[in-house]
């Protein structure tokens, strides 16, 4: 028996409380507490779970509006459904993350969520539709038969999995997957020493770190923006990528006053930023740099944002070099930070070497799914 057929699945919009004592906060905590259940049964942990601050200060994200669907069933939530939408680039994009209690998967659930949140996103203009799905390391085999490649780059995601057969049969198409790792924290001393002698033996010199905490010193500012916009054009694919925190667009050229601004909305999420530079002496121009990122509420789980490197000055072993120094700076700032986490492109095999070095290993894979969904009508109305 369903529940379609045993009970009725009621859809509706949270509303997202001023603060988490707000007596009408119940719906809000209760689908945050969902999420945390589903990542219990994914990864074994909550490491990978919003609190409910957290969350909360999710909503204040200037480059993106987000909105809370819920699944009830007898006034209980059951499911959530995540829609993100992005306001400065990509105005076509909605980003789901789905959600549903174990005990209410496999009966009808989801289909209805994905559904509200489809019709949602339509009206909202949205034409294109990420979703993910998860993977642990334990779930992925050697068998061919149960790989499903994506439309582009390697890996794989497992056929048999729940989460898998459910994209399909809504009409998502798996594009691109990527690799999940973890590293205790803090590195092992004689690891670390060996790996800065590697880095350093092969810039010889010809390089400088530098280092700042979550607003780069003015001096830099000019600089970093030079790099990142340098970056976005020739290293497309070629960092780390970071998850649950909230992203820059990728679009976004920066200058000075960007940086700022993207700096503030950081602070105003409650996440600090750790950043290793690395300038080329003799031009005076940093060439890389690597962050990462640290929830202001829970500092024990931290995640690797970009790492990256110009492609003329590569070959030296800087992005080793500056990842060392950083997770050595972060464990002295931050000495609560037990594990680090990263999501990779399985084809950036540089990164993928540079963090076995560090001692990181394969936890699971993310597949990225999408959708096309049809334009409406000239004639609907939109509807809150």
């Amino acid at each position: 028996m369903t529940v379609d057929e045993a009970k009725t699945v009621h859809v509706e919009q949270v509303w997202v409380p001023d603060n988490l004592d707000s007596p009408d906060a119940k719906d809000f905590l209760d689908a945050v507490e969902v999420g945390r259940r589903v990542r219990m049964q994914t990864w074994g942990s909550d490491d990978l779970a919003y609190s409910p601050l957290e969350k909360l200060l999710e909503f204040s994200d200037p480059y993106e509006r987000q909105i809370i669907l819920v699944a009830k069933v007898d006034g209980e939530i059951v499911g959530t459904v995540d829609v993100a939408l992005p306001l400065a680039d990509n105005l076509d994009l909605a980003e789901f993350t789905l959600d549903i209690l174990p005990e209410h998967q496999r009966q009808g659930v989801g289909r209805q969520l994905l559904e509200a949140a489809e019709q949602l996103a339509r009206a909202e203009g949205r034409t294109m539709v990420l979703v993910d799905t998860n993977h642990p390391a334990t779930s992925l085999t050697e068998i061919p038969e149960d790989q499903l490649i994506p439309g582009s780059g390697p890996g794989f995601v497992p056929v048999s999995s729940r989460e898998v057969d459910f994209a399909q049969r809504a009409g998502y198409t798996l594009q691109h997957i990527e690799q999940f790792s973890s590293c205790i924290l803090p590195l092992d001393t004689k690891l670390v020493a060996d790996l800065q002698a590697e880095a350093e033996e092969a810039n010889a010199g010809r390089y400088a770190l530098h280092h700042w905490t979550d607003r780069c010193p003015e001096a830099w500012l000019e600089s970093v923006a030079e790099l990142e916009n340098a970056a976005g054009e020739v290293v497309h694919g070629e960092e780390d990528e970071e998850e649950p925190a909230g992203t820059v667009p990728a679009d976004m050229v920066f200058d000075p006053g960007v940086l700022r601004e993207t700096e503030d909305a950081a602070l105003a999420q409650g996440r600090r930023t750790v950043v290793t530079a690395v300038e080329h002496v003799a031009s005076g121009k940093l060439v890389g740099l690597t962050t990462i990122s640290v929830l202001a509420h829970r500092q024990d789980v931290v995640f690797q944002d970009d790492t990256l490197v110009l492609q003329e000055h590569r070959g030296n072993k800087l992005g080793l070099l500056i990842k060392v120094a950083n997770m050595e700076r972060l464990s002295e700032q931050f000495p609560d930070a037990r594990v680090i986490y990263t999501w990779n492109a399985p084809e950036n095999r540089y990164l993928l070497t540079v963090n076995k070095q560090l001692g990181f290993t394969t936890a699971g894979v993310t597949g990225l799914w999408q959708k096309e969904l049809p334009r409406r009508s000239s004639g609907a109305t939109s509807s809150e």
